[in-house]
Protein backbone atom coordinates (compact mmCIF):
# COMPACT_ATOMS: atom_id res chain seq x y z
CA UNK A 1 0.00 0.00 0.00
CA UNK A 2 1.34 3.44 -0.89
CA UNK A 3 2.32 6.00 1.73
CA UNK A 4 -0.31 8.69 2.31
CA UNK A 5 0.93 12.24 2.86
CA UNK A 6 -0.95 15.26 4.19
CA UNK A 7 -0.17 18.97 4.31
CA UNK A 8 -2.04 21.01 6.90
CA UNK A 9 -3.01 24.69 6.47
CA UNK A 10 -2.31 24.07 2.82
CA UNK A 11 -4.04 27.06 1.20
CA UNK A 12 -1.55 29.69 2.37
CA UNK A 13 1.38 30.71 0.17
CA UNK A 14 3.76 28.33 1.93
CA UNK A 15 1.27 25.48 1.74
CA UNK A 16 0.51 26.03 -1.94
CA UNK A 17 4.18 25.74 -2.88
CA UNK A 18 4.64 22.72 -0.61
CA UNK A 19 1.65 20.89 -2.12
CA UNK A 20 2.85 21.47 -5.69
CA UNK A 21 6.33 20.25 -4.79
CA UNK A 22 5.07 17.20 -2.89
CA UNK A 23 2.74 16.32 -5.78
CA UNK A 24 5.84 16.18 -8.00
CA UNK A 25 7.81 14.11 -5.50
CA UNK A 26 5.27 11.45 -4.49
CA UNK A 27 2.34 11.78 -6.92
CA UNK A 28 -0.87 13.79 -6.56
CA UNK A 29 -2.89 10.68 -5.64
CA UNK A 30 -0.80 10.30 -2.49
CA UNK A 31 -1.10 13.89 -1.23
CA UNK A 32 -4.06 14.97 0.91
CA UNK A 33 -4.67 18.69 1.25
CA UNK A 34 -6.01 19.76 4.65
CA UNK A 35 -7.66 23.17 4.65
CA UNK A 36 -9.96 25.20 6.87
CA UNK A 37 -11.84 26.38 3.76
CA UNK A 38 -12.82 23.35 1.66
CA UNK A 39 -13.94 25.38 -1.35
CA UNK A 40 -10.67 27.29 -1.49
CA UNK A 41 -8.78 24.01 -1.26
CA UNK A 42 -10.77 22.49 -4.13
CA UNK A 43 -10.21 25.56 -6.26
CA UNK A 44 -6.45 25.61 -5.66
CA UNK A 45 -5.89 21.85 -5.90
CA UNK A 46 -8.53 20.29 -8.18
CA UNK A 47 -6.57 17.05 -8.54
CA UNK A 48 -5.85 16.40 -4.86
CA UNK A 49 -8.07 14.93 -2.18
CA UNK A 50 -9.23 17.83 0.01
CA UNK A 51 -10.22 17.39 3.65
CA UNK A 52 -11.53 19.92 6.12
CA UNK A 53 -9.28 20.53 9.11
CA UNK A 54 -9.28 23.41 11.58
CA UNK A 55 -6.53 23.53 14.23
CA UNK A 56 -9.02 24.99 16.73
CA UNK A 57 -11.35 21.98 16.30
CA UNK A 58 -9.86 18.67 17.48
CA UNK A 59 -12.67 16.59 15.96
CA UNK A 60 -12.04 18.06 12.51
CA UNK A 61 -8.32 17.31 12.77
CA UNK A 62 -9.03 13.75 13.93
CA UNK A 63 -11.16 13.23 10.81
CA UNK A 64 -8.70 15.00 8.49
CA UNK A 65 -5.76 12.82 9.53
CA UNK A 66 -7.44 9.40 9.26
CA UNK A 67 -5.26 7.01 7.28
CA UNK A 68 -2.39 9.52 6.95
CA UNK A 69 1.17 8.26 7.31
CA UNK A 70 3.33 11.39 6.98
CA UNK A 71 2.38 15.00 7.71
CA UNK A 72 3.80 18.39 6.85
CA UNK A 73 2.46 20.39 9.79
CA UNK A 74 2.57 24.07 8.85
CA UNK A 75 2.46 26.26 11.93
CA UNK A 76 -0.46 28.67 12.18
CA UNK A 77 -0.47 32.43 12.67
CA UNK A 78 -1.13 33.77 16.17
CA UNK A 79 -4.34 35.66 16.86
CA UNK A 80 -6.99 32.94 16.53
CA UNK A 81 -9.98 32.29 18.77
CA UNK A 82 -7.82 30.20 21.09
CA UNK A 83 -4.06 30.54 21.79
CA UNK A 84 -1.87 29.18 19.01
CA UNK A 85 -0.10 26.69 21.27
CA UNK A 86 -3.49 25.19 22.24
CA UNK A 87 -4.68 25.02 18.63
CA UNK A 88 -1.45 23.35 17.54
CA UNK A 89 -1.69 20.90 20.46
CA UNK A 90 -4.95 19.71 18.84
CA UNK A 91 -3.01 18.85 15.68
CA UNK A 92 -0.45 16.90 17.67
CA UNK A 93 -3.17 15.01 19.54
CA UNK A 94 -4.95 14.17 16.27
CA UNK A 95 -1.70 12.87 14.76
CA UNK A 96 -1.13 10.67 17.80
CA UNK A 97 -4.76 9.45 17.75
CA UNK A 98 -4.38 8.43 14.09
CA UNK A 99 -1.01 6.74 14.41
CA UNK A 100 0.82 9.15 12.09
CA UNK A 101 4.28 7.73 11.39
CA UNK A 102 6.19 10.97 10.84
CA UNK A 103 5.66 14.72 11.07
CA UNK A 104 7.72 17.62 9.75
CA UNK A 105 6.79 20.77 11.70
CA UNK A 106 7.65 24.33 10.61
CA UNK A 107 9.24 25.88 13.68
CA UNK A 108 11.42 28.85 14.72
CA UNK A 109 15.24 29.19 14.74
CA UNK A 110 16.82 27.53 17.79
CA UNK A 111 13.30 27.20 19.22
CA UNK A 112 14.33 25.42 22.40
CA UNK A 113 16.79 28.13 23.46
CA UNK A 114 15.59 31.32 21.78
CA UNK A 115 14.58 34.13 24.13
CA UNK A 116 12.34 35.93 21.62
CA UNK A 117 8.60 35.70 22.44
CA UNK A 118 7.88 34.39 18.92
CA UNK A 119 9.70 31.16 19.75
CA UNK A 120 7.50 30.20 22.71
CA UNK A 121 4.56 28.64 20.82
CA UNK A 122 6.97 26.75 18.58
CA UNK A 123 8.92 25.47 21.57
CA UNK A 124 5.68 24.28 23.16
CA UNK A 125 4.61 22.52 19.94
CA UNK A 126 8.00 20.85 19.50
CA UNK A 127 7.73 19.58 23.07
CA UNK A 128 4.19 18.26 22.49
CA UNK A 129 5.39 16.38 19.39
CA UNK A 130 8.22 14.78 21.37
CA UNK A 131 5.92 13.94 24.29
CA UNK A 132 3.49 12.28 21.87
CA UNK A 133 6.27 9.96 20.73
CA UNK A 134 5.91 11.00 17.08
CA UNK A 135 8.87 10.52 14.75
CA UNK A 136 9.64 14.03 13.57
CA UNK A 137 11.76 16.69 11.93
CA UNK A 138 11.66 20.27 13.13
CA UNK A 139 12.05 22.70 10.24
CA UNK A 140 13.28 25.83 11.97
CA UNK A 141 12.70 28.49 9.35
CA UNK A 142 14.60 31.76 9.53
CA UNK A 143 13.09 34.88 7.88
CA UNK A 144 11.20 35.12 4.60
CA UNK A 145 12.56 37.82 2.30
CA UNK A 146 8.92 38.70 1.62
CA UNK A 147 8.73 40.07 5.19
CA UNK A 148 10.84 43.00 3.94
CA UNK A 149 8.45 44.13 1.20
CA UNK A 150 8.19 47.68 2.63
CA UNK A 151 11.98 48.03 2.66
CA UNK A 152 12.27 46.59 -0.87
CA UNK A 153 9.48 48.71 -2.35
CA UNK A 154 10.94 51.89 -0.84
CA UNK A 155 14.27 51.33 -2.56
CA UNK A 156 12.53 50.28 -5.79
CA UNK A 157 10.75 53.65 -5.77
CA UNK A 158 14.13 55.35 -5.19
CA UNK A 159 13.06 56.46 -1.73
CA UNK A 160 15.22 55.97 1.39
CA UNK A 161 15.18 52.36 2.59
CA UNK A 162 14.69 52.60 6.34
CA UNK A 163 15.18 50.01 9.06
CA UNK A 164 15.71 50.01 12.81
CA UNK A 165 17.15 46.61 13.73
CA UNK A 166 20.81 45.84 14.18
CA UNK A 167 22.14 42.31 13.72
CA UNK A 168 21.65 39.67 11.03
CA UNK A 169 18.87 37.61 9.43
CA UNK A 170 19.03 34.58 7.14
CA UNK A 171 16.66 35.85 4.46
CA UNK A 172 15.49 33.48 1.72
CA UNK A 173 12.35 33.26 -0.42
CA UNK A 174 9.29 31.70 1.21
CA UNK A 175 8.98 29.27 -1.71
CA UNK A 176 12.52 28.00 -1.03
CA UNK A 177 11.61 27.13 2.56
CA UNK A 178 8.39 25.48 1.34
CA UNK A 179 10.16 23.41 -1.31
CA UNK A 180 12.62 22.18 1.31
CA UNK A 181 9.76 21.29 3.67
CA UNK A 182 8.15 19.11 1.01
CA UNK A 183 11.46 17.38 0.35
CA UNK A 184 11.91 16.57 4.04
CA UNK A 185 8.44 15.06 4.47
CA UNK A 186 8.95 12.98 1.32
CA UNK A 187 12.38 11.70 2.42
CA UNK A 188 13.11 8.39 4.11
CA UNK A 189 16.39 9.77 5.47
CA UNK A 190 15.73 12.75 7.72
CA UNK A 191 17.41 14.49 10.63
CA UNK A 192 15.59 15.67 13.74
CA UNK A 193 16.40 19.37 13.39
CA UNK A 194 16.95 21.51 10.32
CA UNK A 195 18.02 25.10 10.87
CA UNK A 196 16.81 26.50 7.55
CA UNK A 197 18.30 29.88 6.64
CA UNK A 198 19.91 31.89 3.91
CA UNK A 199 23.30 33.55 4.42
CA UNK A 200 23.37 35.89 7.43
CA UNK A 201 22.97 39.51 6.31
CA UNK A 202 22.37 42.91 7.89
CA UNK A 203 19.86 45.46 6.60
CA UNK A 204 22.83 47.39 5.24
CA UNK A 205 23.78 44.29 3.21
CA UNK A 206 20.19 43.90 2.04
CA UNK A 207 20.06 47.56 1.04
CA UNK A 208 23.18 47.26 -1.10
CA UNK A 209 21.73 44.15 -2.79
CA UNK A 210 18.54 46.15 -3.42
CA UNK A 211 20.57 48.95 -5.01
CA UNK A 212 22.18 46.43 -7.36
CA UNK A 213 18.83 44.78 -8.14
CA UNK A 214 17.10 48.07 -8.98
CA UNK A 215 19.98 50.21 -10.27
CA UNK A 216 18.80 52.93 -7.86
CA UNK A 217 21.09 54.94 -5.61
CA UNK A 218 18.77 55.56 -2.66
CA UNK A 219 19.80 56.15 0.96
CA UNK A 220 20.00 53.14 3.30
CA UNK A 221 19.19 54.58 6.70
CA UNK A 222 18.90 53.23 10.23
CA UNK A 223 16.36 54.98 12.48
CA UNK A 224 14.84 54.20 15.88
CA UNK A 225 11.94 51.78 16.22
CA UNK A 226 9.57 54.66 17.04
CA UNK A 227 10.80 56.67 14.04
CA UNK A 228 10.28 53.64 11.81
CA UNK A 229 6.69 53.23 13.04
CA UNK A 230 6.04 56.95 12.41
CA UNK A 231 7.49 56.60 8.91
CA UNK A 232 5.06 53.77 8.12
CA UNK A 233 2.15 55.82 9.44
CA UNK A 234 3.11 58.78 7.28
CA UNK A 235 3.21 56.39 4.31
CA UNK A 236 -0.45 55.53 4.92
CA UNK A 237 -0.55 52.69 7.45
CA UNK A 238 -2.75 52.92 10.53
CA UNK A 239 -0.91 52.73 13.85
CA UNK A 240 -1.70 49.05 14.51
CA UNK A 241 -0.45 47.98 11.07
CA UNK A 242 2.65 50.17 11.33
CA UNK A 243 3.46 48.77 14.77
CA UNK A 244 3.01 45.21 13.47
CA UNK A 245 5.40 45.76 10.55
CA UNK A 246 7.91 47.43 12.86
CA UNK A 247 7.71 44.45 15.21
CA UNK A 248 8.84 42.12 12.41
CA UNK A 249 12.35 43.48 12.92
CA UNK A 250 12.46 42.71 16.67
CA UNK A 251 13.71 39.11 16.27
CA UNK A 252 16.47 40.39 13.99
CA UNK A 253 17.53 43.08 16.46
CA UNK A 254 17.60 40.55 19.31
CA UNK A 255 19.99 38.26 17.43
CA UNK A 256 17.42 35.46 17.29
CA UNK A 257 17.88 35.13 13.51
CA UNK A 258 21.67 35.44 13.46
CA UNK A 259 22.72 31.92 12.48
CA UNK A 260 25.02 30.22 10.04
CA UNK A 261 23.56 27.05 8.52
CA UNK A 262 23.60 25.44 5.10
CA UNK A 263 20.75 23.01 5.89
CA UNK A 264 18.41 24.78 3.47
CA UNK A 265 20.72 24.46 0.47
CA UNK A 266 21.59 20.86 1.38
CA UNK A 267 17.94 19.79 1.45
CA UNK A 268 17.08 21.72 -1.71
CA UNK A 269 20.03 20.13 -3.47
CA UNK A 270 20.99 23.41 -5.10
CA UNK A 271 22.07 26.94 -4.23
CA UNK A 272 19.56 29.48 -3.07
CA UNK A 273 18.52 32.11 -5.58
CA UNK A 274 21.09 34.95 -5.49
CA UNK A 275 19.76 37.71 -3.27
CA UNK A 276 19.56 40.31 -6.08
CA UNK A 277 17.48 37.91 -8.21
CA UNK A 278 15.27 37.02 -5.25
CA UNK A 279 14.61 40.74 -4.69
CA UNK A 280 13.70 41.16 -8.36
CA UNK A 281 11.28 38.21 -8.11
CA UNK A 282 9.46 39.82 -5.17
CA UNK A 283 9.32 43.26 -6.79
CA UNK A 284 7.90 41.76 -10.01
CA UNK A 285 4.85 40.30 -8.24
Amino acid sequence: MSTKFAITAATGKFGQTAVKELNKLVGTDNVVVIARNLEEGKELFPNNEIRHGDYEDLDSMNSALKGIDRVLFISSQPGGKIPRSEAQANVVEAMKNNGVEFVAYTSFPDAQNSKTPLAEDHRNTENKIKEAGLAHSFLRNNWYLENEVVFLQSGAANNPALYWANNHAGWALEREYAEAAAKVVASDNTQEIYEFAGPARTYEDLGHALQKATGNDFEIKQVSSDEYTEYLEKAGSDHATAAMFASFQAPIDSGALDENSDDLEKVLGHSLMPIEDAIKEILAR
